[in-house]
């Protein structure tokens, strides 16, 4: 993968052009590019996606941006209401617990609340009965 101003290229070798062939990931539109060497990839890509942003502005459209940052996940009853559960037992927002799961999987790394998970206040009520003496 390479960047440029935030969009992001991917790429794979194509025998028969002899070359790199790749494309803007994220959008609708498509943007292409192609090179021979990982300099060229780059300067390909940057070459696309300014075309891209100029093609937009000289049609008066407003050029896409990819991943603005949210999405939705769809998912079982159960499972939302276990993680809920899991954010609140944290001490987070839904929203904050899956961002750190996510980046924790993405980086490799263990979630932040393992092991220091926050305790719940928990409330427990005993039942007392009377018990006569006789």
């Amino acid at each position: 993968m390479i960047e440029y101003k935030g969009y992001t290229g991917v790429f794979e070798f194509d025998p028969s052009i002899d070359a790199f062939h790749g494309r803007v990931v994220g959008l609708r539109d498509v943007v292409t590019f192609q090179g021979r060497s990982l300099d060229e990839l780059h300067r390909e890509l940057a070459e696309s996606v300014e075309d891209y942003l100029e093609y937009c502005a000289g049609i008066g459209k407003k050029p896409e941006r990819p991943y603005r940052g949210e999405f939705l996940v769809r998912t079982t009853p159960e499972l939302h209401r276990a993680v809920a559960i899991e954010a609140e037992s944290a001490g987070t927002s839904l929203n904050s617990w899956v961002e750190a799961a996510l980046t924790s999987v993405v980086k490799g790394a263990p979630p932040p609340w393992r092991g220091g998970r926050k305790s719940a206040t928990k409330y427990s009520r005993s039942k007392t009965r009377a018990s006569s003496g006789s």
